[in-house]
């Protein structure tokens, strides 16, 4: 298993509340204890969004600088990346946690459609997010909820847009994209698809560029095997989806965690380390 595979946990979302799964952390000091959890169980990664104080998403910056400090305390080394998405905020205000200077953020270059809204991502605002978390020497994970998002990613790498690493030997280094899949009205779950979306990463990016898969509800499980088998990085949380299956709730982010490791095991892979997978995304050392 010399073939390490980082799991990324996206521990509560916008959208999940205690109503749907009692499991979904709300408050800081939740978010942290669950965070830790999954961090036990393998995860390297903590892909995190805020709430306000009715569960409500938030793009506070201060709330996610003491999640940001939360975390860095109790899961040491483990990656921190705050969500620029926008279902939390609009405008400029999805950029103001990018001043605390997380290892990433994750950056969506491209509009689509979700189940009742269009996601709006325009290219003034794609640049100016972009252009503050270079400032700031922040990592960009792509959100590529589209084939045309890997198009607009690699133009935007190509022109010097993106940053891309701060690991020191970083020349050249291409971005870190995660095709999101499962998402209604957006791209499906299907494996067409998803050999379309590899094979334009390769095209676009060359073989070794690390990728990463996100499946939405039951998808969740389905993109874990499938980038496990195909030599990706595996995205699970309760963020995305909250069952074990159809008549049984996740107990937990670790839980999830757990059902990814397992998935890359079976693959003839290994969960990463948190060294391991800053070393894979260019990242400082913790």
């Amino acid at each position: 298993m010399s073939d390490p595979a980082i799991l990324c946990v996206a521990i509560t979302g916008s959208v999940p509340q205690k109503s749907d799964n009692p499991a979904v952390p709300i408050t800081v000091a939740e978010q942290v204890a669950s965070t830790r959890e999954a961090f036990d169980a393998g995860a390297t990664i903590a892909h995190c969004h805020v709430r306000g104080d009715d569960g409500t998403p938030s793009s506070d910056p201060g709330r996610f600088a003491e999640l940001k400090a939360g975390i860095e305390a109790a899961c040491p080394g483990m990656i921190v990346q705050l969500s620029t998405g926008g279902r939390s905020g609009a405008g400029r205000m999805r950029g103001g946690m990018i001043p605390l200077g997380p290892d990433m953020c994750s950056l969506s270059v491209g509009s689509n459609n979700f189940p009742t809204r269009v996601y709006e991502n325009p290219p003034d605002l794609v640049d100016w997010l972009a252009g503050e978390m270079a400032a700031h020497g922040v990592v960009p994970e792509i959100e590529c909820f589209d084939l045309s998002h890997l198009y607009q990613a690699h133009a935007m790498w190509r022109d010097g847009r993106l940053p891309t690493g701060t690991g020191g030997n970083d020349a050249g280094r291409p971005p870190y994209v995660q095709f999101v899949m499962g998402v209604r009205n957006a791209l499906p779950v299907d494996r067409h698809a998803f050999e379309a979306m590899l094979a334009t990463k390769r095209h676009l990016f060359g073989d070794d560029a690390p990728w990463c898969a996100a499946g939405i509800g039951a998808g969740q499980a389905v993109l874990n095997d499938w980038a496990a088998e195909a030599g990706g990085h595996l995205r699970t949380g309760l963020e995305d989806n909250v069952r074990m299956d159809r008549a049984t709730l996740a107990p937990s982010n670790a839980a999830l965690v757990e059902r990814a490791a397992e998935a890359a095991v079976r693959h003839g892979r290994r969960p990463a380390t948190p060294a391991e997978a800053r070393t894979i995304l260019g990242l400082r050392a913790a």
